[in-house]
């Protein structure tokens, strides 16, 4: 099955929890799935008036919720605050929350997510460092977030579902199409079954909440789709081709991955835009 990345659930289930839409432990569990517990580390100020410094995902939801009640936020499903996914990649740093030292930590680590609580200028940003072990039939991962404070949101950046998923169709093609030519199923065995899955293949039950709209659902799916596209075809060159050809399939291929990591990232913080089927 297609799945997201962690930053994506931590935003998309967080949320959840500010707005009082999903409950902790369901969010929690979302988040963390197999691996071992997260821990949190503070570079920064701690979430101001919440009792305890948070260490792991529990306390650190719970704090933010907290931390959005205290400031007259949401008790009961209007907006307290929100989660904001960022996935960076040199070249294109859209998201990147600022100042320079987290914008570095977050370009290294490819993702983060920005906290922001209604009532509090402050913003958080949440970057993941991840080591996995273990095997394909039982994988595990640690998971250590480092917390620092983030400059003040500026302009949003991320287009809307609806110009993602327009964006997406044409992203998809393309995508397709590198795959399709690089004929892999026939030269790599191992790689025919992870081509069904991303075929047809759906997203994991608990990647986003189940109030999530339909159509930031189909993007998330789709978006999903061409990145784990974008990976298989990218591994190396396939068939034999030209380099003329192989450096034009590889400008096409992260064109088309810049594509799904902005709609991945304007459905997951959907929650900022007015409610649409």
């Amino acid at each position: 099955m297609l799945d997201l990345p962690r930053s994506a659930r931590l935003a998309a289930w967080g949320t959840g929890v500010l707005t009082a839409d999903v409950p902790l432990a369901a969010a929690v569990a979302a988040v963390l799935r197999d691996d071992e517990p997260h821990t949190v580390r503070w570079e920064g100020e701690a979430l101001p008036g919440v009792r305890s410094v948070p260490d792991d995902v529990t306390t650190l939801l719970a704090g933010l919720a907290e931390c959005a009640t205290g400031s007259g936020g949401s008790s009961g499903g209007s907006s307290g605050g929100r989660l904001l996914l960022a996935l960076p990649v040199p070249g294109d740093p859209r998201g990147l929350p600022g100042p320079a030292d987290v914008n570095v930590a977050a370009l290294e680590a490819g993702e983060c997510v920005v906290a922001e609580v209604d009532g509090h200028e402050g913003r958080w940003a949440f970057v993941p460092e991840v080591v996995e072990f273990g095997s394909v039939l039982e994988p595990g991962a640690f998971v250590s977030w480092t917390a620092h404070s983030a400059a003040p949101r500026r302009v949003p950046e991320s287009s809307s579902v609806a110009e993602s998923e327009r964006e997406l169709r044409v992203a998809l093609s393309t995508a397709t199409q590198a795959l399709a030519s690089l004929d892999v199923a026939r030269w790599r065995e191992e790689a025919a079954d992870r081509i069904a899955a991303v075929r047809d293949g759906a997203l994991v039950p608990d990647a986003v909440p189940p109030a999530t709209s339909p159509r930031a659902m189909r993007v998330l799916q789709t978006a999903a789709r061409v990145l784990a596209i974008v990976d298989l075809a990218t591994e190396d060159d396939g068939a034999a081709i030209t380099s003329l050809e192989a450096t034009s399939r590889a400008v096409a291929l992260r064109e088309v991955g810049a594509v799904a990591r902005r709609a991945l990232v304007a459905a997951v913080n959907a929650h900022t835009e007015p409610a649409r089927p």
